[in-house]
C-alpha cells in the first residue's frame, strides 16, 4: 500500500510556515479523542468485541509490537473486550479467534490500503464465523489525519526537522507493502499526498516491498533525478518485519520506524471500530466506511 505525488516547489519562507501551521494542527489532532458513540463511553458491556488484525511475520519483533498497540488500545477504551488476531504466520490465527467468540465483533485491519487481505480473506473469514454470531468488518486504516499524523511523528524521531520540509533538495519515499488491487494504490497515493503536505510541501512518493511498483530503490531515483537528494524513508508499516527492514536499509538519508504502538494509531484503530459499530446500530446495509 504506497503512493506517488507532483513535486511542489515552494520558496522557504511559505514551506517554512506551512510546517509550522501543520505542526501546530498535528499536535492538537494528537490530543483530539477518537469518536464515540455515547453508550460506547458510558460503558462496553454489550459492545461487540474489537479484534484487531495484523497479516502476521516471521520476525519475533512483529507479534510483540502488536501486543503493545493491543495494549494501548485498551488502555484508551478501559472495559472494551479488545483482541489481537493474525491472517497467517502468527498465533492467535483470526479463523481460531473468532471460533472463541461468544458474541459480535468488529474485525479492525491493521492494514492501511484496500488489498486482497482486506476485500478477500477477511471477508472469507467473518463468513466462517460460528453460527449465531455477527462480525463486522472495519475499513483499512489509510488515508486517515491520524495515520499521517503518526508518520510525521516517526519521521520527526529519525531526525526530520520543519527546515528540512522548506528545503528544495529534500524528499521522502513513503514504503509500504504493496498490492495487486488498484484501490490499494490509489489509497496509498492519497496517504502519501497528505503526509507531502503534512511536512510543508515535500514531495512524498509512494513505494512498494511487493506486488507493485515503484519500489524503494527506483522511488529514491525518481526523487534524484527531480534534484531531491536528502531522501528519507517514511515506514508505513505497523511493526517491524521483513519489508520494513529491506525498506530503510535503502533509505540514502533518514529511516523512520514502522509505527507500532503510536498513540494516534491506536486512536484510529478505536475511530475505525466505532464508526463501523455505529452504523451497524443504526442499521446501515453498507459496512464499509468512506474512507477519510
Amino acid at each position: 500500500m504506497t503512493t506517488q505525488e507532483p513535486d511542489l516547489m515552494l520558496d522557504s519562507s511559505a514551506a517554512g510556515l506551512l510546517g509550522h501551521i501543520g505542526s501546530r494542527a498535528g499536535d492538537r489532532l494528537g490530543r483530539v479523542r477518537p469518536f464515540a458513540p455515547r453508550a460506547a463511553r458510558r460503558a462496553a458491556d454489550g459492545a461487540p468485541a474489537l479484534i484487531a488484525v495484523g497479516h502476521g511475520s516471521r520476525d519475533p519483533r512483529a507479534a510483540a509490537t502488536l501486543r503493545l498497540l493491543a495494549d494501548r488500545v485498551r488502555e484508551l477504551r478501559p472495559g472494551l473486550d479488545v483482541r489481537l488476531a493474525h491472517i497467517e504466520l502468527n498465533e492467535p490465527l483470526l479463523a481460531d479467534t473468532l471460533a472463541g467468540l461468544s458474541g459480535d465483533a468488529v474485525l479492525v485491519p491493521l492494514l492501511f490500503a484496500r488489498g486482497h487481505h482486506v476485500t478477500l480473506d477477511l471477508p472469507a473469514a467473518a463468513a466462517a464465523a460460528p453460527a449465531g454470531t455477527r462480525v463486522l468488518i472495519a475499513v483499512p486504516l489509510g488515508p486517515h489525519p491520524l495515520l499521517v499524523e503518526a508518520l510525521a511523528d516517526r519521521l520527526a524521531e529519525a531526525g526530520w526537522t520543519p527546515r528540512d520540509g522548506a528545503s528544495p533538495g529534500t524528499g521522502v519515499v513513503l514504503a509500504a507493502a504493496g498490492s495487486r488491487a488498484p484501490e490499494s494504490a490509489a489509497d496509498t497515493r492519497r496517504i502519501a499526498a497528505r503526509l507531502g503536505e503534512r511536512l510543508g510541501g515535500v514531495p512524498v512518493l509512494a513505494a512498494y516491498a511487493s506486488a507493485a511498483g515503484p519500489t524503494v530503490p527506483e522511488a529514491v531515483r525518481a526523487l534524484a533525478a527531480r534534484g531531491r537528494h536528502r531522501i528519507a524513508v517514511a515506514s508505513c508499516f505497523t511493526a517491524p518485519g521483513l519489508f520494513a527492514t529491506r525498506a530503510a536499509a535503502h533509505a540514502p538519508w533518514l529511516a523512520a520506524a514502522p509505527l507500532g504502538p503510536h498513540p494516534a494509531l491506536a486512536r484510529l484503530i478505536l475511530h475505525r471500530y466505532d464508526e463501523t459499530a455505529a452504523m451497524s446500530r443504526t442499521g446501515t446495509r453498507e459496512l464499509t466506511a468512506a474512507i477519510s
